[in-house]
């Protein structure tokens, strides 16, 4: 019941309605984030896309300039010098025949997952297990590389893969309601410009139709598509 109210208190406290500004809605949202823990903030953006359209889909990597709020635990595919150097970036899980072996017994100690390209052909094994966990490393976003020192860092760093789903809507977390106002506002910015910039040449007409913020345990708040892309 309690939590009832406390819902009800933070749906009264703004127009549900009214679209904001991106500054606006991260306040809303922050100041209405009062459970117990660290809650995270996630957006949710409607786009005018039918992802079963080659040409309509929409994927890639924003790399959030104030990060996540939290560090991910990352496992790499690589071999001799680039295992070395994957573990020299910080990866959690360094492996080849091995981790496969891990991932087919059911050991997920991880958030993301990397590989070098020579490495893919092993990876495939379990893609049917990563695949619909959103892991699979993907040269698109830059998770298959040779680069492993730069992909680890981006993915404990702020690197947030997205990709729009069957109905046209991307979700994403885009930081913790610990965050400063300005660190909130900048990350929310960099998120929504980064899928403006991956519309893709299919997309016509309106591209954002909705955007939603909210917390985990509170109610969303609209931002004006209209005015949420920085120049």
């Amino acid at each position: 019941m309690a939590q009832g109210k406390r819902i009800a208190a933070a749906r009264a406290s703004y127009d549900r309605e009214t679209l904001h500004s991106v500054k606006d809605a991260v306040a809303a949202v922050k100041s209405n984030a009062t459970a117990k823990f660290d809650e995270t903030i996630e957006i949710a953006i409607n786009l005018g896309v039918d992802p079963r359209h080659a040409d309509q889909m929409v994927r890639g990597v924003c790399n959030l300039p104030q990060g996540t709020g939290r560090t991910a635990r990352v496992a790499v595919f690589a071999k001799d010098a680039k295992a070395e150097e994957a573990k020299a970036a910080g990866a959690d899980i360094v492996g080849a025949e091995d981790l496969v072996e891990m991932i087919q017994n059911g050991e997920m100690n991880f958030d993301k997952v990397i590989a070098t390209p020579d490495m893919m052909p092993l990876v495939g094994r379990v893609a049917r297990v990563l695949g619909p966990k959103g892991m699979m490393p993907n040269p698109k976003v830059g998770t298959v590389t040779m680069d492993v020192t730069k992909a680890v860092g981006d993915a404990k760093g702020g690197a947030v893969q997205f990709r729009v789903e069957k109905t046209g809507i991307i979700h994403a977390g885009v930081g913790k309601a610990s965050f400063s106002l300005d660190a909130l506002e900048e990350n929310v910015s960099a998120f929504i410009n980064a899928i403006q910039k991956a519309r893709p040449s299919g997309a016509k007409g309106v591209f954002m139709k909705r955007v939603t913020l909210t917390s985990t345990m509170g109610p969303g708040v609209k931002i004006d598509p209209a005015n949420a892309v920085s120049s």
